[in-house]
């Protein structure tokens, strides 16, 4: 080889190795900061009353997907929307994580198939185990493990509740320890049993206890709103549920088509959650519950989790998810109202978890007393898992 051409081939090698850098330690970061944005940075102004409020309730939210990222949630960060001392400062007492085991190319809430996958890059460069590369109840079962990594590593500071015992010792805990922060693992489509409902058990033993049928395309399982087929519980999806209520695992419906909400509704022996939505009365769109189906929910026991973005409230701000709170309570009263944000869930939210004060102080403004506004801040969603949990 000539002088010239080990030159070149050296040069080579050095771009392979600068763009292999570049994809394992900037792509990741810089995709997360964009995608998970924050419309307004902190800190959050509200008013004295709701200061004072927030600090005296117990908050809690059903849905959100930091984990996808790989940042280390007992770590302050500096992108995305939650981690434990966010969550802390924000007053949360209870976060519900949600694993995102699989996502399309070009997402979108009208229309999708399951050809295609956009967490497999994001896996690899984010340095997940190859096991995981390629199967999707790996990718459930790695972040399980990591999510209990980060509890074992907090010194007390963020636990993992399973039970109904787990989470009553948390909230005797938390009568001193004001600062400390539960976790519950979800799971957002049944994909990650890949095609089996027997792994059912599988995810239950790694701790999870929600889960729904699809997220933003048809499962083996069910009908997703933004799907293909859009059609509704299959006859393995059926047996998903029959396990997950022997379990007394919690299944989630958001993201379910209208079929597969009647389906669910129709066989569910237990309460049900939407973890994180919006209405069509102040949001109409593909993507939300009607009145009948806000209705058919509640008379189940469930839960409404109002979510935090656009796409949800059809606004930026508290206001607007207040907007859509005050609508959602005068067709099934407080007690069916949850908080459902999507932080970290590729969506940009009006603060991150330091902001929730804002909520409170605009459902105040909404005219809700001090007691519906600790329903809906977290009594409620506390609540359902205290009655809802395995013992």
């Amino acid at each position: 080889m000539t002088r010239a051409g080990r030159v070149l081939l050296w040069g080579l090698v050095l771009l392979v190795i600068v763009g292999l850098g570049i994809f394992f330690f900037v792509v990741p970061q810089r995709v997360e900061a964009a995608m998970n944005g924050v419309l307004q940075p902190p800190p959050y102004a509200a008013s004295d009353r709701a200061k004072v409020l927030h600090k005296s309730i117990e908050v809690a939210d059903l849905h959100a997907d930091p984990l996808l990222w790989g940042r280390d949630l007992v770590a302050r960060g500096t992108r995305g929307q939650v981690d434990i001392p966010r969550l802390s400062e924000g007053n949360v007492a209870l976060q519900v994580f949600s694993v995102v085991s699989k996502s399309p190319h070009n997402l979108n809430i009208e229309r999708n198939d399951d050809r295609s996958d956009d967490i497999t890059l994001l896996a690899i460069a984010q340095h997940w185990p190859p096991r995981t590369w390629f199967s999707l109840k790996e990718r459930a079962l790695y972040q399980a493990a990591r999510l209990h990594d980060m509890a074992a590593r907090s010194q007390g500071k963020f636990v993992i509740v399973k039970s109904k015992g787990d989470l009553a010792r948390f909230l005797e805990r938390r009568k001193t320890e004001r600062g400390i922060v539960a976790g519950l693992l979800a799971l957002e489509g049944a994909q990650v049993l890949e095609g089996d409902p027997a792994n059912v058990d599988v995810m239950f033993d790694a701790g999870y206890r929600m889960m729904s049928a699809a997220h933003f395309f048809d499962t083996e399982m069910g009908g997703s709103a933004h799907g293909v087929d859009k059609g509704g519980l299959t006859d393995k999806g059926r047996d998903m549920i029959r396990r997950m209520e022997a379990k007394k695992m919690i299944l989630d419906i958001a993201h379910a088509s209208p079929a597969q909400i009647d389906d669910v509704l129709a066989m569910a022996t237990r309460p049900v959650v939407v973890s994180h939505t919006g209405v069509k009365g102040t949001c109409d769109n593909r993507r939300n519950l009607s009145d009948d189906q806000l209705r058919a929910i509640a008379a189940k026991g469930g839960l409404i989790g109002i979510g935090f973005w656009e796409t949800a409230i059809c606004g930026t701000d508290a206001a607007a998810i207040a907007k859509a709170q005050s609508y959602a309570a005068g067709v099934i009263g407080v007690d069916h109202l949850a908080l459902g944000s999507d932080f970290d869930g590729a969506v940009a939210t009006p603060f991150d978890a330091t902001g929730l004060v804002q909520i409170t102080d605009a459902l105040l403004a909404q005219g809700f007393s001090d007691a519906d506004i600790g329903k809906a801040m977290g009594g409620n969603q506390i609540r359902f898992m205290l009655e809802n949990l395995p013992d």
